[in-house]
């Protein structure tokens, strides 16, 4: 997959109002639900990861709805981290050593190969104490969900199964796009998992 994360990326899928996929209001209902939703379960947020930042709008809604979360930003655009501040990081090779309450993977494994994409899920899973919030767009969505002139097409649609499959083997589903790491300090009811 040979997609140019560039300027004209970013212009077309985050700066055009048209074409754009999310705008700073949809990612404020989005980062404001993912935290309730988090908040819910009883865990503190103190660190995040956000991979994959893009243009930085979960960022700005940590500074301004939860300052004293340490917050850290990757992204493998060359052009996202130098015009938006992230660190310059591909999380399919690289694994830190902080563990985060709270990983954002919003967009990011459908651009990876699958051996990358595994990968990926193994080291978000080793730096994770509590939750991801991962948005990985399937072959369904694609043809049923996804507005096409708002959406890169330019990924790799696969079955939803992939991806349960390789996040089975260190997450739990917790509905929403959540999962809570295994072996992780949280406890939920029965019907909340699965």
């Amino acid at each position: 997959m040979s997609v140019r994360f560039d300027a004209s990326y970013f212009r077309r899928f985050y700066g055009s109002r048209r074409s754009r996929v999310y705008g700073a209001d949809q990612v404020a209902q989005l980062a404001g639900g993912v935290t309730g939703f988090v908040g819910w379960f009883g865990v503190e947020i103190e660190r995040v990861l956000d991979v994959g930042a893009g243009t930085g709008l979960w960022g700005e809604w940590f500074r301004a709805h939860m300052p004293d979360v340490a917050y850290r930003a990757i992204d493998v655009s060359e052009y996202a981290c130098a015009t938006y501040g992230h660190e310059h990081r591909n999380i399919a090779s690289w694994r830190g050593r902080q563990k985060h309450d709270l990983i954002v993977c919003q967009g990011v494994l459908p651009y990876l190969d699958d051996d990358a994409c595994a990968k990926a899920v193994a080291n978000m899973a080793a730096m994770c104490r509590g939750f991801l919030y991962l948005e990985a767009v399937t072959a369904r969505d694609l043809r049923e969900v996804c507005d096409r002139a708002r959406t890169d097409t330019r990924v790799l649609a696969r079955p939803a199964r992939f991806y349960r499959r390789l996040l089975a083997a260190h997450f739990e589903p917790v509905g929403c796009g959540l999962h809570h790491v295994r072996g992780g300090d949280a406890a939920f009811y029965e019907l909340e998992t699965g």
